[in-house]
């Protein structure tokens, strides 16, 4: 028996495939709810960051810097899920490890997803809503809005081919992060294991649906403040830039192809390729 303060990698994969199992039998109503919370605390995570590093995004000189500090600063967000407790669509994509064993139906898997997809929507568009409605998008001398919008404007101008894959860049860094998580036995080893990929994926500035509900949201919200707009402009962010920024583009242009590779990355990438070594591949001799 594994006496370490962690868990090995055969192990994680075994852990892993029953937690995915009792989330696939947790109620409609709960998980939901989780979602929701989970929505909320990505949400959060994504404001703090950009208040955090909004000063250093407008220079190109300090730019990285920025996505550095706004790093450090996201992880929280994950902590908060996995420690405090909620239901995160794209740490949940794990659940195909237990597909893939024959443990898990792809009907309950799906309903999963689905399920807690859509309340991490809510949760983040909430977040996004109250973010608009309390001022703060003025910080800054209105610069927090716009950067808000030039990020939003970003998102939703990606072809799909480079935003799917930056969705499996990042959900692959996600779910390892997740992963490892499950294998801390004690609260500062997750912590520890969850802030350093967090931090690695966001520096990076690859792709994640869930955040992008709210990024894309905020700065739909931001929008229809001439103030912010005007901030924006100083930003370089054009007239058809933000003309291109609306409820169809966020769900057509970003969320659809980041989330197919949020799947890809974390499924695939992460479970799959483990359940594949440690236990399709690794069956022990009768």
């Amino acid at each position: 028996m594994n006496t370490n303060q962690y868990l090995t990698p055969e192990e994680i994969t075994e852990v892993t495939i029953q937690v995915g199992i009792k989330k696939t039998k947790a109620s409609a109503l709960n998980l939901f709810i989780l979602g929701i919370l989970a929505g909320v605390f990505i949400a959060f995570a994504s404001e703090g960051s950009n208040m955090a590093a909004f000063n250093l995004f407008a220079k190109p000189e300090t730019y990285g810097l920025g996505k550095a500090l706004a790093g450090a600063i996201f992880g929280t967000g994950l902590m908060l899920v996995v420690i405090a407790g909620g239901e995160l669509f794209t740490g949940n994509t794990l659940i195909l490890a237990g597909v893939l064993d024959k443990r898990i139906s792809a009907k309950a898997m799906l309903r999963n997803w689905v399920i807690v997809y859509l309340g991490n929507l809510v949760g983040s568009v909430l977040i996004a809503y109250m973010m608009n409605e309390s001022g703060l998008f003025s910080s800054g001398a209105n610069m927090l809005g716009g950067v808000t919008l030039k990020i939003a404007t970003y998102k939703v101008g990606l072809e799909f081919i480079p935003a799917f894959y930056l969705g499996i860049l990042c959900n692959w860094l996600v779910c390892l992060a997740v992963w490892m998580a499950y294998g801390a036995k004690d609260i500062s080893g997750k912590i520890l294991a969850i802030f350093f990929p967090i931090w690695l994926f966001i520096t990076s500035g690859f792709e994640h649906s869930i955040a992008n509900m709210y990024y894309i949201p905020a700065g739909i919200f931001a929008k229809m403040n001439p103030a912010m707009i005007e901030a924006a402009s100083q930003l370089g962010v054009s007239a058809e830039k933000l003309n291109h920024l609306n409820w169809s583009t966020f769900f057509i242009n970003n969320l659809i192809p980041v989330t197919l590779g949020n799947i890809v990355g974390g499924g695939l990438f992460v479970g799959g390729v483990y359940w594949f070594v440690y236990i399709k591949n690794n069956k022990k001799p009768a």
